[in-house]
């Protein structure tokens, strides 16, 4: 009997740890994040309190962007993205698609790449203990990582370009004008939601790079 409690109580506890442990490992990335990467970027313009969002629709990201026109191209509905430091090797991205749990997705109204302007390519991220460059549903997770001067390389239509991070920063999805095209060079912009894995999703983090060859 004296050894059946014993049991029951080294069960109990074993069980309380591993809850516990399993909870610390699924808060401890948000708090990381605010105080470590969070703190390397710049918030752009004003917060807002953001209602409940289904985030594995693009049109979510920024509710504010509805007269954006569609990129309308007859040849390309889809290309691929590589990003070496995040084991990333060729992610599909579609143009102008809905659905971010099966793809990565270019907003609509953004310039092609390889073109003057900007590509702005959204991706769906969760807790990064939980990351996997092959699952639409985490591939953005560890983007935050990414630092200036990585490179990031897309295949569009046949033609390989290489690109170079820049700057890296926080907006609000108030804020539309990360979607505003730049004619002076060809630019992507990577985004998903911060901190990863937070329920609220309450801000944007932003990728930008420029074409180098």
């Amino acid at each position: 009997m004296i050894n059946r409690k014993k049991i029951i109580k080294t069960a109990a506890l074993i069980s309380g740890i591993s809850g516990l442990i399993i909870l610390i490992a699924s808060v401890w990335p948000i708090i990381e994040y605010q105080l470590t990467d969070a703190r390397a970027y710049t918030t752009l313009l004003s917060p807002l309190t953001e209602e409940k969002r289904d985030f594995t629709k693009a049109s979510s990201w920024f509710p504010d962007a509805t007269n954006i026109k569609p990129v309308v191209d007859s040849k390309v509905s889809f290309y691929t993205v590589t990003i070496p430091k995040l084991k990333i090797q060729d992610a599909r991205v579609a143009i102008g698609g809905e659905d971010l749990s099966k793809n990565l997705v270019q907003y609509p109204g953004t310039a092609l790449p390889g073109k003057n302007g900007n590509a702005v390519i959204f991706g769906h991220s969760i807790l990064p203990i939980f990351y996997n460059p092959k699952n639409y549903m985490a591939i953005f997770s560890t983007l935050p990582t990414l630092k200036e001067g990585d490179d990031i390389f897309i295949e569009y239509d046949g033609i390989s370009y290489e690109y170079r991070v820049e700057e890296l920063f926080e907006i609000y999805p108030t804020d539309i004008q990360i979607l505003e095209q730049n004619p002076s060079d060809s630019f992507i912009t990577l985004v998903t939601c911060v901190p990863p894995g937070d329920p609220r999703n309450p801000k944007r983090l932003i990728v930008r790079a420029r074409v180098v060859s």
